[in-house]
């Protein structure tokens, strides 16, 4: 009699889990568990009810209860798995998930999942590998799909996102993160105006979605529509209070508009709900307030060029008049360097300089923070060798090495230049020249400029040449690039060691 009570009683409980009425069935599951404190079905959807209401805790020891009395089944650990991810542990989730494919390796579902898993791992190939095994199993399933044109975004590969994206809305087209995942790959590949439809296309199925509020708001802002990703961070912050990435990215807009004191503000709330302290440095430095950091974040340089490399190069040369390579090779031919130079490209970057740097240099090397921008660097095939990290590590491994260092338009996210100035003097051999450019202030030795980028005064790069040992051989005023319409005045400058 029990027995059969039991089991009619789970029977309507699954069928009201299946219908999403979550309440009445979590009341006939616990049901269940007191005529049958040991029954495996109820105690493993009970945890998934528990999982689907946010709580992994509660999750994890149910579903864990379930295992204990029948770890047969391949379904209970890989729900284990998604809790145990929800709650922080990717590598017991990925054993979860790999413990329930041994059990059943045509799984799709614990494919899928198992790729969740090591995407937060940071194994990006390996990830992709397990959402292709998924859709192998399942052509049609449009959340794989959706996965891996999440990975494929996390790998750079903007154009392979958008198609996978475009994938699982064709199988189900009423896809709220599908349509996150195709704006995001839009915004990188600056198809913007389609990066903020599909945003919205996201929002309208899942309105309360606050990142996808964030990501609409960083396209429209790229768009040069400042008010109406101030409203996106706004609508943000209304679904979720505590969102520092909101707060940041909302004092980037207001600092356009010129609203500094409510930029301030902004960052000093993102700054309170857990953003890093040295961003908030230099966005504050960036609106008047404290003291100017001697350098942007290597993290935050970093995440701007790997977004920007696929169309870097047009946009600097085509939308921004970006002339500087050229007037750096001007500078270097005038003192008539031989053709077997040994020349080191900071910051080289997709490699504009390169083709320039060729002609007069037996080996070139590139050093930059971004790996996608080596990527296409390494296109070029003009560099010997490219590596990524940062300036001063790569040049104080490698003392007495060159014989000329050039740094076009990098020192815009450096202020402080005294480091790097001694550390290329010791990098350089006797009589090796040193050829950069610099946004040009006046007055104070560097600021940091509402636009994240320090202009230089003449006066401080005179004297830090001298301090540093180096004899300044040509200065050139020149236009760095143009912005919103209006050229942005700068300085070239040639020294010798």
């Amino acid at each position: 009699m029990t027995e059969s009570l039991a089991a009619s009683l789970l029977q309507q409980a699954v069928e009201l889990h299946q219908q999403g009425r979550l309440e009445p069935a979590q009341a006939l599951y616990r049901q269940v568990l007191e005529l049958d404190p040991h029954r495996v079905d109820a105690l493993h959807l009970l945890g998934v009810i528990a999982r689907q209401q946010g709580d992994a805790a509660g999750a994890i020891d149910l579903i864990s209860r379930a295992l204990a009395v029948d770890s047969t089944q391949a379904p209970p650990h890989c729900n284990l798995g998604v809790a145990l991810l929800d709650a922080g542990r990717a590598d017991d989730a990925l054993a979860s998930h790999e413990r329930a494919l041994a059990l059943n390796p045509s799984y799709a579902l614990a494919w899928s999942n198992r790729g969740n898993a090591l995407r937060r791992l940071k194994r990006l190939e390996e990830a992709l590998e397990s959402y292709q095994r998924a859709l192998q199993i399942q052509p049609q399933y449009a959340e794989a799909h959706c996965n891996r044109a999440i990975v494929l975004q996390d790998m750079g590969r903007y154009l392979d996102a958008l198609g996978a994206a475009e994938d699982a809305l064709h199988i189900k087209d009423r896809n709220p993160d599908a349509w996150l995942a195709r704006g995001n790959a839009l915004h990188c590949l600056r198809y913007l105006p389609e990066a903020v439809e599909s945003f919205d296309r996201a929002i309208h199925l899942r309105p309360d979605w606050a990142e996808a509020y964030v990501a609409q708001g960083m396209s429209l802002h790229r768009l040069g529509e400042f008010g109406a990703a101030v409203d996106s961070y706004d609508q943000a912050l209304k679904h979720r209070p505590d969102y520092a990435l909101a707060y940041y990215h909302r004092g980037n807009a207001l600092r356009s508009l010129d609203r500094r004191e409510e930029a301030s503000a902004a960052y000093r709330a993102a700054l309170a709900h857990g953003d890093n302290p040295e961003t908030i440095a230099f966005a504050l430095a960036s609106v008047g307030e404290g003291e100017t950091p001697a350098a942007l974040p290597d993290d935050y340089v970093r995440s701007l060029f790997d977004q920007y490399a696929n169309h870097f190069d047009q946009h600097l040369t085509e939308v921004l008049g970006y002339k500087t390579p050229a007037v750096l090779d001007a500078l270097i031919r005038h003192v008539a360097p031989s053709s077997e130079l040994a020349t080191v490209d900071l910051g080289c970057g997709t490699g504009l300089c390169g083709p320039y740097l060729r002609a007069y240099s037996q080996r070139l090397y590139g050093v930059d923070l971004s790996q996608p921008m080596l990527d296409k660097a390494a296109a070029r095939a003009v560099y010997d060798d490219l590596a990524c990290t940062d300036l001063l590590t790569y040049l104080n491994q490698r003392p007495v090495a060159w014989d000329l260092a050039v740094a076009a338009d990098v020192f815009v996210y450096i202020g402080d230049l005294a480091p790097v100035f001694s550390a290329v003097h010791a990098a350089l051999r006797p009589g090796g020249r040193f050829c950069f450019s610099v946004e040009a202030g006046d007055g104070a030795d560097y600021v940091l400029r509402p636009t994240n980028r320090y202009a230089h005064s003449l006066d401080y790069l005179r004297r830090l040449a001298a301090e540093a040992g180096f004899q300044i051989l040509a200065t050139q005023a020149m236009e760095a690039r143009q912005e919103n319409g209006a050229p942005i005045a700068a300085h070239a400058l040639l020294l010798c060691k």
